[in-house]
């Protein structure tokens, strides 16, 4: 007897056929059923739809690379989601080291009458980012989706899986926060 636990999901044997398939030669389906679910991480985890694209091909990049890895008959998800998630940090780590440099940069720029707009545009774009962090991650990603990536608030439900009233209520209430949060890191 088995137990509800036990039972496999169809989704998965899905992707392990698909990922057979790929290890035979094509791509392309495992692709397109796995790419908007990368995605999808990806937007969760770093906000920015045209990074969540850079990383979802660098994801099969390297699931490219790692295929010899994969074991047949063995789930797919928790593999191809590793590897994304090491993507992620990799990408992180570059991203830190280039923070630093920029903060460092604008430290120095700051002694220079020449560069200070610049170094005061790298500043404010710091604070903007910090502040950001710090809205709760629905108002930001509806505030993000709207704001910056340009997504109607129809868009954004449909993405969301939430009502378009909720979808603006989200955005309106990520930028008040957002707001306050760039108040208080004034002083």
């Amino acid at each position: 007897m088995r137990h509800e636990r036990d039972a496999i999901d169809p989704a998965e044997v899905e992707l392990g056929r698909l990922m057979s398939a790929y290890l035979d030669g094509r791509l392309d389906a495992l692709y397109a059923a796995l790419a908007p679910r990368l995605r999808s991480y990806f937007l969760a985890t770093c906000r920015n739809g045209a990074l969540a694209d850079d990383l979802v091909q660098d994801t099969f990049l390297q699931i490219h690379r790692s295929r010899r890895t994969f074991e047949r008959g063995r789930p797919v998800t928790p593999w191809a989601f590793a590897i994304a998630r090491h993507v992620f940090l990799m990408h992180r780590r570059r991203t830190a080291r280039r923070l630093r440099f920029e903060d460092s940069l604008a430290a120095d720029l700051a002694g220079s009458d020449v560069a200070h707009d610049a170094a005061q545009a790298l500043v404010d774009r710091d604070r903007v980012e910090r502040a950001l962090e710090r809205v709760p991650a629905d108002q930001r990603r509806a505030l993000l989706m709207h704001r910056v990536q340009g997504w109607s608030f129809a868009e954004i439900a449909s993405r969301l899986n939430i009502r378009v009233n909720a979808a603006k209520t989200r955005a309106f209430r990520g930028v008040r926060k957002l707001k306050e949060q760039l108040r208080g890191s004034q002083g």
